[in-house]
C-alpha cells in the first residue's frame, strides 16, 4: 500500500472520529403547541425561554436533592418492585411541571396526550391523568433547566444552566422516596407498571425502564387534543430527524485545526 493510500484513508479515520463524538446541543427555548382533533390545526402556540419560564412559573425543585429514574433489571424481577437496581441519577435538578407549560396553550383536558419531543427525534407521550393528577410516588413531570449538582456515577448532566446543564432541557420525574428503601426519590419501573397505561410504559427490549422516559434536548411540547394516534410508543418507534449538532466540551474550530496538522504532518511524513 502507497504512502497516498495510507495519508488518504488515515484523514479519513481521523474525520470519522471527529464525526463521531458530536453530541447534540443544549435546548434554552421549548416550543409549546396544542393542536385540534385533526392533529395538524394548531389552536395555540407560543415560544418560552428556560429563563422566562425561571422567572414566570413555579419552579420544582431545590438544586439539593437528586432525582433518580429506573434502568433495566437483568436479574431476578425484572420489575424490582421494591427498587434496588440500576438506579439512574438525573442530578439535582429544577425545571418547570410539565402542566404549567401545557396550560400556557389551552391545557389538557381528559382524553388528551402531550408529547415531550427532542431535536433529535426521541419523544414519549403521555396522557392527562400522568401530567395533571400525577400520585406522588411519580411525582410531576419536570421539564428541568437547572441542574445544581452533578451525577457521581453513570452519564453526566452538567452542572448550571444550559449549556454548561449539558443534558438540558430534560423530563425528569420527581418521584416521592416513600417505595424507596434507601430514601432516593426513585421513578421506578414498578411504579411505571402500577401508574402508567400499557401504551406509555417504555421497554429496553422485553425489559421495562423508567430510564427512556427522560427525554433530553427538548424542545418541543406538544398537546394533542383528543389523544395523539401517530405512532403510539415514540421511544421504541421514533426516528432521528436531521439537525446539525455539536458536541458538549467539543469546540469545532480547534477539532479542524488539530485535523489540519495531523494532515500536514502526515504529508512531511511521505517525503
Amino acid at each position: 500500500m502507497n504512502q497516498r493510500i495510507i495519508f488518504v484513508i488515515s484523514l479519513f479515520l481521523l474525520l470519522v472520529c471527529t464525526v463521531c463524538i458530536a453530541y447534540a446541543d443544549p435546548t434554552t427555548e421549548v416550543h409549546v403547541v396544542k393542536y385540534a382533533e385533526d392533529g395538524t390545526t394548531v389552536l395555540n402556540e407560543t415560544d418560552v425561554t428556560y429563563e422566562w419560564m425561571e422567572a414566570n412559573l413555579p419552579v420544582q425543585g431545590d438544586g439539593v436533592t437528586h432525582y433518580y429514574h429506573q434502568g433495566p433489571v437483568f436479574e431476578g424481577d425484572k420489575w424490582d418492585q421494591n427498587e434496588t437496581a440500576n438506579f439512574k441519577d438525573k442530578g439535582a435538578v429544577k425545571g418547570t411541571d410539565v402542566m404549567d407549560l401545557c396550560n400556557l396553550v389551552g391545557g389538557m383536558s381528559p382524553g388528551d396526550d402531550v408529547m415531550i419531543h427532542s431535536y433529535d427525534g426521541y419523544h414519549v407521550e403521555f396522557g392527562y391523568t400522568s401530567v395533571y393528577e400525577p400520585e406522588a410516588r411519580q411525582g410531576p413531570m419536570v421539564l428541568c433547566w437547572y441542574n445544581g449538582n452533578d451525577t457521581k456515577v453513570g452519564e453526566r448532566q452538567g452542572v448550571g444552566y444550559p449549556p454548561d446543564y449539558y443534558t438540558g432541557m430534560r423530563l425528569v420525574f420527581f418521584a416521592d422516596n416513600s417505595i424507596n428503601p434507601e430514601g432516593k426519590h426513585v421513578f421506578g419501573n414498578w411504579d411505571m407498571h402500577e401508574l402508567l397505561p400499557a401504551k406509555c410504559q417504555h421497554f429496553y427490549e422485553l425489559y421495562p425502564s423508567t430510564n427512556g422516559f427522560t427525554v433530553k434536548w427538548v424542545d418541543e411540547l406538544r398537546v394533542y387534543s383528543g389523544g395523539y394516534t401517530d405512532d403510539e410508543g415514540g421511544p421504541a418507534k421514533s426516528m432521528p430527524e436531521s439537525k446539525p449538532s455539536s458536541a458538549q466540551g467539543f469546540n469545532a474550530i480547534p477539532a479542524i485545526a488539530g485535523l489540519l496538522l495531523v494532515a500536514y504532518m502526515l504529508r512531511r511524513s511521505m517525503r
